[in-house]
């Protein structure tokens, strides 16, 4: 039976997490990463349903996982760009090209930590588009 995590390990898969997105946004502070994360996060939340959810916070570092289970399911799914267009509104300043970089900057760094597997089943209850946020080749038809 594995153990339970200790604040401490949550608290490093956490720095670990934003580490990367920082490193991947190539952004000047670790509260930067922390931020875009949180937002990134908290949007991708209410898209991500059922199983895959689950799964996806059961994946993710305790903190992560909060920031994705509190979110109350989307009515509507939207597409990768409106998806991108609605984080650039949760931050200030943002353009439709910088929320894009900061969507791709955290989405490009979950799949090492989701694995293959899940990483593929939530790109594929996505609309298109989300492919391409997540740092991988677009397949999908277009419709």
């Amino acid at each position: 039976m594995p153990q339970p995590t200790t604040s401490r390990e949550q608290d490093e898969g956490w720095r670990s997490l934003t580490e990367a997105v920082q490193e991947a946004g190539q952004y000047t502070t670790r509260a930067e990463a922390e931020r875009v994360t949180r937002i990134v996060l908290s949007a991708l939340g209410g898209h991500v349903i059922g199983e895959e959810r689950v799964a996806l916070a059961r994946a993710l570092p305790h903190e992560a996982a909060t920031v994705v289970a509190s979110q109350i399911p989307a009515t509507r799914r939207l597409t990768a760009a409106e998806f991108v267009d609605a984080v650039a509104a949760r931050i200030e300043g943002a353009t439709p090209a910088t929320a894009r970089w900061d969507v791709s900057s955290v989405l490009s760094v979950l799949p090492p930590l989701l694995g293959e597997d899940l990483t593929n089943r939530i790109i594929a209850e996505l609309p298109t588009g989300y492919a391409l946020l997540f740092g991988r080749a677009d397949l999908a038809p277009q419709q």
